[in-house]
Formats: structure tokens, sequence, C-alpha cells
């Protein structure tokens, strides 16, 4: 078995709340009631986008962008380098703690199977051949949405229903965005190793505007749902792009990027605490 502090380390915990922050929204607002949110079959969940699915999303991605890591400053001193003899290890320890999960899901609760389905589908052929998402620019933040499906497992496991077309539209939007402006600090380890992705292929600039406007449609999408807190948030994020221009003119982008996950942990917990004032108090 992989050295646990390895497999720690390549799952991002920093990251986890991508994750299970839509989980926990999902439940939030599938549950018709408290009582529901804690349950064996919640808790089974949380876990699993706790620890496994990162480490699913993020090993493969560190497998498979290998040349692109040796050429990128963020992986060295920020993340974790895969090397090449590590990748066994890796793929075992992926299995070892994905597969306990996935497979009792798939036999107890089959309901749920589209829904990890199209998680699984979009979490391993970003990084992984033949599609290989992140190499094509703008699919490349659109199978992004795999951050959505942790929030459909979570409202149908409650709910028994899909969540509204509209809102995992508004989701994916959010998500696309999200990739879009993380890929930015990347630009020059990606040309140097030869791989396109949107902000490779439109810019820092451009690529900001983009992000930009999917927050603003995301954020009007949202409003029949979340009401005026739509509007805060989107905008929050529209001048976080704006800043961002500037940082990127004087170089300092990536302290600013730094930033991005506790600026996203916060919107979260707010996105939550709107939807559960909404419904149980």
């Amino acid at each position: 078995m992989p050295d646990l502090g390895f497999l720690l380390k390549v799952s991002r915990p920093r990251f986890w709340f991508y994750l299970f922050g839509p989980y926990i929204v999902g439940l939030a607002a599938g549950a018709s009631d408290t009582s529901e949110l804690v349950t064996w079959q919640t808790a089974f969940f949380a876990l699993y986008f706790l620890f496994p699915a990162n480490l699913l999303i993020y090993g493969i991605n560190d497998i498979f962008d290998h040349e692109t890591d040796n050429f990128n400053e963020k992986k060295v001193e920020y993340e974790t380098l895969v090397e090449r003899e590590n990748h066994r290890n890796l793929i075992f320890g992926i299995l070892a703690l994905n597969l306990p999960f996935l497979i009792p899901a798939v036999i107890f609760m089959p309901e749920l199977l589209a829904a990890l389905a199209a998680f699984l589908f979009f979490s391993v052929f970003y990084s992984a051949p033949p599609i290989r998402a992140k190499s094509i620019p703008l699919v490349d933040s659109a199978f992004n949405v795999l951050y959505v499906f942790p929030g459909v497992v979570g409202y149908q496991l409650l709910s028994g229903a899909w969540p509204p077309p509209s809102v995992i539209v508004a989701a994916g939007l959010w998500t696309a965005a999200m990739h879009a402006y993380s890929a930015i600090p990347d630009i020059g380890a990606d040309n140097l190793a030869g791989v396109r992705t949107i902000a490779t292929l439109c810019g820092p600039y451009l690529t900001l505007a983009i992000c930009a406007a999917l927050y603003a449609a995301a954020a009007v999408l949202s409003i029949p749902y979340l009401g005026f807190v739509s509007v805060p948030l989107g905008s929050a994020y529209v001048l976080l792009m704006l800043a961002s221009v500037w940082s990127y003119r004087s170089g300092r982008l990536f302290k600013l990027y730094r930033a991005f996950p506790i600026i996203n942990v916060a919107a979260g917990f707010i996105l939550f605490w709107e939807v559960a004032m909404s419904k149980f108090f």
C-alpha cells in the first residue's frame, strides 16, 4: 500500500472543499428535514467526496501530466510533483481507496448510478486519454462540470430526483470559470510542454474576460433559486477577475491565485447557509 502521507499530498487537501462543498449544498437542497442530513448514506458519501474522490481526480491528473509538471514551478513549490517511479503505487492507491466506496454504492444505491458515472467519466477523462479534455481548449473548462456532480449525488440521495437543469447549467458555468482562471498561472509551463488549454489559446486577458462572463451568467441563472445572494456573489467574482488583470500585469497573479481556494470556500459557505436558511429556519 502506498504511503498515506504521499496520497494525502496528491489529493490536494486545500481543494477538498471543491467536491465536499457541492455535496453538502446538494444535501441541504434535497433534504426536507434536518434529520435527513445525518444518515449512514450521507456520511458514506461525505467520506468519499473528501479524500478518495479527490485522490482520483488529482492522482490521474498527476500521472498523465508528468511531462508538463516538470516545467511547472507551481507543481514543484506549491503542490506535489509525482515522479514516474511512483505512478504504479499511485494507481494502486486510487483503486484501493475508491473501489470500496463505488462498488457498494452501485449495489445498494443504484438510483445514483447515472450521477456517479457522470462524475467518474468527467474526472477520469479530463486528464486521461483517449479524450484528455484538458488538452482541448474550451472543452477543458466544460469538463470541470465534474465538480457539480457531488452536488447532484447529494440532492438525489435525499430528494430522489435530479436538480433542475438550469441549476446544473449555472453550476457548470461556475466551475468552467473556476477552471479557466486556474489555468492562467500555468500558461508558461503549458506552452513549454506544448499543452493547449483555454488559457494558452485565448491568452490571459481574454480568459479573464471569459471567466467574468461565465460568473455573471451563473449568477443570473441562479437568481430564481438563491434570490438576491446571487448578485453579490457573482459581482465579487467579476471584481476578482478585474483585479486579476492588474495582478497579471504586475506579475503577482500567482499570489492572488493562492487565495482563490479561500475565496471559493467562503462563497461555498454563503451558498450553503442561504440554502439551509431558506429550508430549515
